[in-house]
């Protein structure tokens, strides 16, 4: 058994009353947000320094007490000392080189807010401080471990939904003494050294024909009016549908990958640097591959899986898996090729996956945490 964090996410159906008070909890946390960023932004500016959260808070208690603003002690307390923790972390990860430098909040984006505490569920119904009545949500799963926090959010939709963390017991994945080579590509989302290759559904370009119709019929509405927010609304249901279909998949792969194999080897892709190709830029944004790797790593990690990161400058394509020639005319449209060497006839992904796998396992033997034993065969 292993203890880990375990998200469920559940849409809300609230009341047109309960509307009205989420609405103003996600204004509210926005205008702390926003307000306290600027604060510290015109401080930094004259001083070369900026309050702390502690002096923050303090300030956010007076603040709740002034006329203007007294608005603010209809929302949850902690909702608006999370929303101050968070800017506090964001800026934390700036100056750590983590992040960029703090953002504004729009309303016009995905609007959330989080509950740390005095939470709970019962039956149907979700409650935290000023919802005592409960707010109707749909569960389609049983929720397991102990419940932490809420986050609450809303899409661009209009759809209102929970994330609840909760703290529980697992039963990791078997081990299969299987280890694996995987390379990411556009042709094929995901080629693996065992020769099996996931399709890359290419889901914008799927919906892309229906997006530019309905934002064509957009451009035409006046900008307010109610014709223009409910195509509005259509546009953001496209995206909607877009964003769905594709976590879907990498969801799918990612846990089919992590289940089959004990150790996988992956690229250290330099992503940021790859989608400044104009022309690729689409494809690889749509591919998600860094949203892949991040799912394949944290359920690696639940289930004591272990995944390799070989670097980015390794060249897993140029390089014959047979004897070791490097192909340096290779060029992204071959997708195949003849080693001039030992004149093996190579598929560029198939052969990219086993050098990936291989120099993932020397990775490996030399930090002397892989004994191969039993496992499947690596054609050298």
């Amino acid at each position: 058994m292993k203890i880990i964090h375990w998200t469920y996410s559940f849409q809300l159906l609230p009341n047109k009353e309960q509307e009205i008070l989420l609405n103003k909890h996600f204004g509210s946390v926005r205008y702390i947000y926003n307000y306290f960023l600027n604060e510290r932004k015109e401080q930094y500016q004259q001083d070369n320094e900026s309050d702390s959260y502690y002096i923050q808070a303090a300030h956010l208690t007076q603040l709740k007490k002034q006329e203007a603003t007294k608005w603010l002690k209809e929302i949850n307390s902690q909702t608006l000392q999370f929303s101050l923790r968070s800017l506090d972390t964001a800026y934390v990860n700036f100056y750590r080189g983590n992040a960029q430098f703090p953002q504004f909040k729009s309303k016009h984006k995905k609007n959330t807010f989080t509950v740390p505490q005095y939470t709970k569920v019962i039956g149907n119904k979700i409650y935290f401080p000023k919802f005592k009545k409960g707010i109707k949500i749909n569960i389609h799963r049983d929720i397991k471990g102990k419940i932490g926090k809420f986050t609450i959010s809303k899409t661009p939709t209009g759809k209102y939904f929970v994330s609840i963390l909760t703290k529980q017991e697992i039963n990791p994945f078997k081990k299969t003494g299987k280890l694996v080579g995987i390379d990411l590509g556009i042709k094929d989302f995901v080629v693996t050294s065992d020769g099996i290759k996931y399709k890359n559904n290419r889901y914008t370009k799927q919906y892309e024909q229906k997006l530019a119709i309905a934002q064509q019929h957009l451009s035409r509405k006046k900008k307010g009016s109610n014709g223009f927010e409910k195509q509005k609304h259509k546009v953001a249901k496209i995206h909607e549908k877009t964003i769905n279909t594709r976590q879907d998949t990498l969801h799918k792969v990612s846990n089919e990958i992590v289940k089959n194999y004990d150790i996988i080897c992956l690229e250290d892709l330099n992503i940021k640097g790859m989608i400044k190709n104009h022309r690729l830029a689409k494809h690889i944004v749509d591919a998600s591959w860094g949203t892949f790797v991040r799912f394949v790593e944290y359920k690696a990690d639940w289930n004591d899986k272990q995944v390799v990161k070989v670097g980015r400058f390794y060249p897993s394509s140029k390089t014959c898996n047979s004897c070791g020639y490097i192909n340096q005319d290779l060029k992204l449209s071959d997708r195949k090729w003849t080693c001039p060497k030992c004149s093996i006839i190579l598929d560029r992904d198939f052969n990219a996956s086993l050098n990936i796998l291989l120099e993932g396992l020397k990775i490996l033997s030399s930090a002397g945490t892989v004994e191969n034993k039993g496992g499947e065969k690596v054609r050298l």
